[in-house]
């Protein structure tokens, strides 16, 4: 069949889901056999989110074709096990840039560049590039913020140019949130009547209203929105808080949402959803066997976005052992000689994140040593492997002052440094080493035992690497390489011989996580700190 497009805009209130909505009919979807994929339009003026502090955006979620893109991406992949691309995460600032870019080539020979039908047609053709290979069913496309937001005006118009051309075979999903006014004891539909009104103000009625509410909606509620929002009442949808994301496509399920998107598109329904491994997913989140206490040391810690990927890499790798991973989040920056003991003490695993820049650095490394001496499973990611192998040279090689060029130009001991590429490179933006690459592991080692394999493939992004003049030292003093880069003979992965479990790795696993996939490195560190935790 021709491809379909379905836009989910959101309004009342940002953080209402979006998302997890797009993903959840996404399952759906391909539950039923479709082919489906998800792409994000954000209304912000940046480039990509690459250069985004955690605090405005939190994670940056890396493809493997390099994109640093929203984090929305990872809840696309988690639930649907479809990799996306650069082409699934659009913003603003790239939408005019590729205008100016034409303008000042000359491609519009002469005309007046404007909003319409320049900018929207820039949009319209970003939407349907994953349409026009033919290689999916439907296209997802969620637009970020809120709808009456100036920033969101152009893709609103682009939705609104899309349905009159495309007619049935184009839908809009409209989220919205109604609130539950304790005082008054009732839910109220007024917000999303106003929501919904800004939309029609703008061209666009909602095919269908997907309600975000803390408590069910009655017939009445549902008649009411449909009545004052010129929607059928089917195609009011109940989105009630859920304990687990996991919940939702489940709960949309049984709202019927796919049903009444194949509706409104004239798609015959011949098969129902097959949601069986998922269900089984569930049930072994709901119910585990055993938890384990896991520390992540951070510098972001009190923004649980700014380590999304890792938090749901945790709960897919546990699930699929029963586990439950009580994950203590702990700010890296509190990490004191004097504190060190009473906020380890008590874990089955340490995980030191990734980053950048000096503030929290010490905190890390002496959590990696505590971890190293006391034989505590222990995960590095990213500049999390870095500290680990600069804890090492410190205290083991006695390098005293080892340390990366990143925090300590003027370092005697150089442990990790810039990349050799990197050091020519002055701007920010989409510069650093980012996306899949491959590596080659080493046999009879720890990390040969998770993976199973000689030749894999990881995300990265990073600018700093292990520094090979000291690779020799390191190894003899028993933290080998175990994980090189095949071309460039970089060490992606480091493990310590004498220890349980200790491993470092310079890529991201993490975003390599799904709930039909859990990334194996995951459920091998959660399994050793399930088995630390049964040794005691």
């Amino acid at each position: 069949m021709n491809t379909k497009y379905i836009f989910v805009t959101g309004g009342v209130t940002s953080s209402l889901g979006k998302g997890i909505i797009s993903a959840s009919l996404a399952k759906l979807l391909k539950a039923r056999g479709f082919s489906v994929t998800i792409q994000k339009l954000d209304p912000y003026i940046n480039i990509d989110p690459g250069t985004l502090n955690p605090y405005e955006h939190g994670e940056c979620y890396v493809t493997e074709d390099g994109a640093e893109t929203d984090l929305d991406l990872g809840h696309y992949e988690r639930f649907t096990n479809v990799r996306t691309s650069q082409a699934n995460n659009i913003t603003t600032g790239r939408i005019y840039q590729a205008v100016i870019e034409k303008e000042r080539r000359g491609d519009y020979l002469g005309e007046t560049v404007q909003v319409i039908p320049h900018i929207t047609d820039e949009i319209k053709y970003r939407i349907k590039i994953l349409g026009n290979n033919g290689d999916y069913d439907f296209v997802i496309t969620e637009i970020g913020g809120t709808v009456g937001d100036i920033e969101s005006l152009p893709y609103i118009e682009a939705v609104r140019q899309m349905r009159w051309e495309m007619g049935s075979n184009c839908v809009v999903i409209h989220l919205t949130y109604v609130p539950f006014l304790a005082a008054a004891g009732e839910l109220k539909t007024k917000p999303t009547q106003h929501s919904v009104k800004t939309m029609l103000e703008q061209g666009v009625q909602p095919d269908i209203i997907v309600c975000r509410t803390e408590r069910p909606l009655n017939e009445s509620i549902r008649h009411k929105i449909a009545l004052f929002c010129n929607v059928d009442s089917k195609c009011v949808i109940e989105s009630i808080d859920a304990k687990s994301i996991y919940e939702v496509p489940v709960l949309m399920r049984e709202e019927e949402l796919d049903v009444q998107v194949l509706n409104k598109m004239k798609i015959p329904i011949e098969t129902s959803p097959d949601l069986i491994k998922w269900e089984e997913f569930l049930f072994k989140l709901k119910n585990p066997k055993t938890e384990v206490n896991i520390g992540l040391i951070g510098k972001y810690v009190e923004l649980k976005d700014a380590y999304k990927s890792i938090i749901e890499a945790f709960i897919h790798a546990g699930t699929s052992i029963q586990c439950k991973v009580n994950l203590k989040m702990i700010h890296s920056e509190s990490v004191t000689d004097e504190t060190i003991e009473e906020k380890l003490k008590n874990l089955n695993g340490i995980l030191v994140a990734p980053g950048f820049g000096e503030r929290g650095i010490e905190g890390k490394i002496k959590s990696i040593k505590y971890a190293r001496e006391h034989k505590i499973p222990f995960l590095g990611i990213c500049l999390g492997m870095q500290c680990a192998v600069v804890e090492f040279g410190r205290n083991v090689l006695g390098y005293s002052d080892a340390h990366s060029t990143e925090m300590n130009p003027k370092t005697s001991y150089p442990v990790i440094d810039i990349m050799k590429e990197q050091k020519t490179i002055c701007t920010k933006g989409g510069t650093m080493r980012l996306g899949a690459y491959p590596c080659k592991i080493k046999e009879n080692t720890k990390i040969y035992d998770v993976y199973q394999l000689i030749d894999i493939k990881e995300r990265h992004r990073h600018r700093y690497e292990f520094n090979n003049k000291y690779k020799d030292a390191y190894q003899q003093a028993g933290m080998i390489a175990s994980g090189i880069n095949p071309k460039d003979n970089l060490v992606e992965i480091v493990e310590i011989e004498d220890h349980p479990w200790f491993v470092g790795v310079q890529f991201h696993p993490e975003y390599g996580s799904t709930v039909a996939n859990p990334h194996p490195i995951f459920v091998s560190f959660v399994n050793a700190a399930n088995n630390h935790n049964l040794s005691k």
